[in-house]
């Protein structure tokens, strides 16, 4: 039986910088990440962890703006780690996977994902997606949102008035609350306060799973 790896201290990144934690079984995958990260200006990797359980310690530990997360892993899958991570909103994570087939990774977005990626993707455009979801951008990806759209019934009308159901449709398409400002002419101030009142009203955590709502109803 293979040993755990040994923890990896974190680091002390710049206050600019977006820290992010790399979460995978495979020691090749994570020092792959780390180096190709750790080249860019703004991303500075600040601990790495092997399965659900080191995953939540290191989070708590390191306190990352994005969590590169894994789906598959072997004591305990992405999804349990999403369920289990205790971090606040402002925390995103972003699933990176082998899964080729969009059902496979429903599961972690309705656990509240920022969105997905595949193992595959050109290095600079998983740096894009890391700079991507922490502007609060969900990378919701057609096929995904078709799948969550025919998964059910449409949620119960949650009573929002027609600028929130504009800006909760904004939301859907992946904009981040400075794009949402200019695209309705709001102020970003007044944007965030529709957002806040859009989650409370849906009964909601976090973006992601308004714009699953948004999906759902047909907002989109």
């Amino acid at each position: 039986m293979a040993a755990d790896p040994p923890a990896v201290p974190p680091t002390v990144p710049p206050a600019d910088q977006i820290r992010v934690l790399v979460v995978d079984d495979h020691p090749v995958v994570r020092q792959g990440l780390r180096t190709f990260l750790d080249l860019q200006d703004d991303i500075v990797v600040v601990g790495e962890a092997h399965d659900s359980a080191s995953c939540v310690a290191a989070a708590d530990a390191t306190s990352p703006d994005v969590i590169l997360l894994d789906l598959k892993m072997p004591g305990g899958d992405g999804v349990e780690a999403l369920h289990a991570l205790h971090r606040p909103s402002a925390v995103k994570v972003l699933i990176i996977t082998s899964f080729t087939d969009p059902s496979a990774v429903l599961p972690a977005m309705r656990a509240g994902a920022a969105g997905y990626v595949y193992k595959d993707i050109d290095p600079p455009a998983l740096a894009a997606a890391i700079r991507a979801v922490h502007a609060g951008h969900v990378l919701l990806h057609p096929d995904v949102a078709r799948l969550l759209a025919d998964s059910g019934p449409p949620p119960e009308s949650a009573h929002l008035t027609a600028r929130e159901r504009e800006v909760l449709a904004e939301v859907a398409r992946g904009r981040s609350n400075r794009e949402i400002a200019r695209g309705l002419g709001l102020a970003e101030k007044t944007v965030k306060t529709h957002v806040s009142a859009i989650l409370m009203k849906l009964g909601v955590q976090d973006r992601t799973q308004a714009a699953l709502y948004a999906v759902r109803s047909g907002l989109d």
